[in-house]
């Protein structure tokens, strides 16, 4: 099995991936590689069930055409690939995302986290865990209904019109579109994490047993000012997501 190859022949295989130039031992090679993320993954997996009772989707081995791909578009070792086995995690809003990328580093300790909200990849937001279990690594997606929604109409462009679409290249229109919608879709999140803390904040001074009648009026104007901002920032994300999926069922008809 992988753990009796050397890290330097799998790197070696990378180089050859990369450029192309592969044989039937490298591809036999390459899928016993895959395959020693198996255990890791279903590892991942169920301690996931079982500590946060929800269901991932995802995938144990990434394909040999994704893996070529991207030791192209990066310079990095077939090694240092973090996402031969991944998984995904798709929670309703910004504020469930914190909460569980909270609890998934608490339930694996080995992990690091990649924030792509702030520093997103070609217009690509979400935040990944890496998990390390037995020296493999598994990338867990966490994700919002909106940046999943975004990330789904990026796959979709890409496999209708051009791969490179999803890697920032491909019809400069396209890019544009989803950028200025990726953009659109962190700052509804945005507000909607000011508008949680400040509500959060609202109720601690609330509870405050000392506050005037005039103060504790003012507090609760202001919190009810915010409720209905927050009913606004609700509505649009309904609005952004449902347009989103229109926009992909239309695309899945062509």
């Amino acid at each position: 099995m992988e753990s009796h190859i050397s890290k330097s022949k799998i790197d070696r295989l990378g180089d050859r991936l990369r450029k192309g130039n592969t044989s039937d031992d490298d591809l036999r090679l390459l899928d016993e590689y895959r395959r020693s993320f198996t255990n890791p993954y279903d590892a991942v997996v169920g301690i996931i069930r079982q500590n946060l009772k929800i269901e991932p989707t995802g995938r144990p081995e990434k394909s040999t055409t994704s893996i070529s791909e991207k030791l192209r578009r990066e310079s990095i070792r077939l090694t240092q690939v973090q996402d031969i086995a991944g998984c995904r995690l798709i929670v309703p809003e910004i504020a469930d995302q914190e909460r569980l990328v909270a609890s998934l580093v608490k339930i694996f300790p080995v992990s690091t986290v990649v924030d792509r909200r702030e520093k997103p990849s070609h217009s690509y937001r979400a935040v990944h865990v890496v998990v390390s279990i037995n020296k493999k690594t598994v990338e867990i997606q966490v994700r919002t209904a909106l940046q999943q929604a975004w990330a789904e109409l990026s796959e979709k462009l890409s496999d209708l019109i051009d791969p490179a679409i999803k890697y920032g290249g491909g019809e400069e229109d396209i890019n544009r579109i989803l950028d200025i919608t990726s953009s659109q879709i962190a700052e509804l999140e945005r507000l909607e994490s000011s508008v949680l803390e400040m509500e959060s904040n609202v109720n601690k001074l609330l509870s405050d047993a000392n506050l005037t009648d005039t103060l504790r009026a003012d507090i609760m104007d202001h919190g009810m000012k915010l409720a209905s901002h927050k009913a606004e920032l609700v509505a649009g994300k309904e609005n952004q997501l449902n347009l989103l999926r229109e926009i992909i069922k239309g695309l899945e008809g062509k």
